[in-house]
């Protein structure tokens, strides 16, 4: 299936958003490159495919049914999580290819009115929008589903059996809660193996199943894991996360030295680890272990697509960088400017890491009790 028609596309929409009588008005958002050298074939194609859902959702709003869609385009953010600008341009024709061009193309409107009068929200942009519409979402009161690099590769992924991916992220996400601790092994090249404690004390984990039928709330689709904030010391406590962390960049294994739940040394002789060095220095908020992730939706057939908004569901993921949106302390006031805001998940699958394998994760709970959720990289609960 290359598309979504616009039955499809309402099937989506009621499934998503179970409806509440207050429900008016939905919104396909998108980001448009402030440079065009920055521009590719893929986000071309994503907003082009935002323009034609908005159109057919428009077409078809009474189905779901709604008095309105719109499309907004924003520039671009310039990194994932980012906060957002103040305004988006509403606009009746095609998406511009460059960000200069929107005042042309639209009315500009504050995106704080735009949360005021708009309860549903898609997101197929470049640029993640998952942490600032989070909190948007707890303020204003809306819904949003996030797609950040969606492609019609990832369509698969919104027909699997979402019951039986919200039991099993209920599975995990009950576990984490119970949890004060999560150890995970990793081994790299098959022979030497590296070791992070995660603290989970003092915070709630979280399900995302591809539903929200919640107010105030707002997630990725499509869906699929459980994932925690460790803890970062922002109680006089400090964190017990701790370890040293393997991470494959581009052929290179990368290690973290984490202290404290932070990154706070970057081992290896090769240009990514240079690159890391550089950048933890520059940004030392970057160095936060900001999410413990559990993906499922690897059992069920799915294959990565090179983007992170499907290919973190696969399996297991640790994200550096902005936490504040799922429950933790670090947000943009950490960061030195709002272009450097980040938060940066590194998913442990063979596609992604293949240097790189999960050999265990166990968890401790506070009566002793230790139970293996993964063993060689594949679930032991399901």
């Amino acid at each position: 299936m290359a598309s979504l028609s616009g039955r499809d596309l309402v099937q989506l929409v009621k499934s998503v958003f179970p409806r509440f009588p207050e429900d008016r008005a939905l919104a396909v958002l998108i980001d448009v490159p402030r440079d065009k050298v920055t521009d590719n074939r893929e986000w071309a194609a994503r907003r082009a495919l935002a323009f034609a859902w908005a159109a057919a959702l428009k077409d078809n709003r009474f189905a779901i049914p709604l008095e309105d869609v719109r499309l907004y385009a924003y520039p671009d953010v310039g990194s994932n999580n980012a906060d957002l600008p103040a305004e988006a341009f509403l606009l009746d024709s095609r998406v511009p290819d460059e960000a200069a061009s929107l005042p042309g193309a639209g009315p500009a409107v504050p995106f704080g009115r735009i949360f005021d009068e708009i309860q549903l929200f898609l997101a197929p942009t470049e640029y993640s929008t998952t942490a600032p519409l989070k909190v948007a979402a707890k303020a204003f009161g809306f819904r949003a589903a996030t797609m950040p690099g969606f492609s019609t590769a990832m369509i698969p992924a919104l027909q699997v059996d979402y019951g039986e991916v919200a039991r099993r992220v209920e599975a995990i996400r009950g576990r984490l809660d119970a949890a004060v601790e999560s150890e995970v092994r990793f081994l790299v090249d098959g022979a030497l193996e590296y070791r992070t404690a995660f603290d989970l004390r003092f915070r709630s984990a979280h399900a995302s199943s591809g539903r929200f039928p919640d107010k105030g709330t707002a997630g990725n689709l499509p869906s699929g894991e459980a994932y925690i904030v460790p803890y970062e010391g922002e109680r006089g406590e400090p964190s017990r996360t701790a370890g040293v962390l393997p991470v494959e960049i581009r052929g290179e294994v990368v290690l973290y030295q984490i202290t404290a739940n932070k990154a706070v040394q970057v081992y290896g002789e090769g240009p990514e680890a240079a690159a890391e060095r550089e950048r933890l220095g520059r940004e030392p908020a970057y160095g936060n272990m900001a999410e413990l992730g559990f993906g499922v939706l690897g059992d069920f057939g799915l294959a990565p697509v090179g983007e992170i908004l499907l290919d973190e569901k696969l399996g297991l993921h640790v994200a550096f960088g902005r936490s504040e949106h799922f429950g933790g302390a670090v947000g943009p006031k950490d960061f030195s400017s709002p272009a450097a805001v980040v938060h940066l998940d590194r998913i442990y699958i063979p596609a992604s890491q293949p240097r790189i394998s999960v050999t265990s994760v166990v968890l401790a709970f506070p009566d002793g009790r230790r139970e293996e959720i993964i063993d060689n990289g594949a679930y032991t609960i399901f």
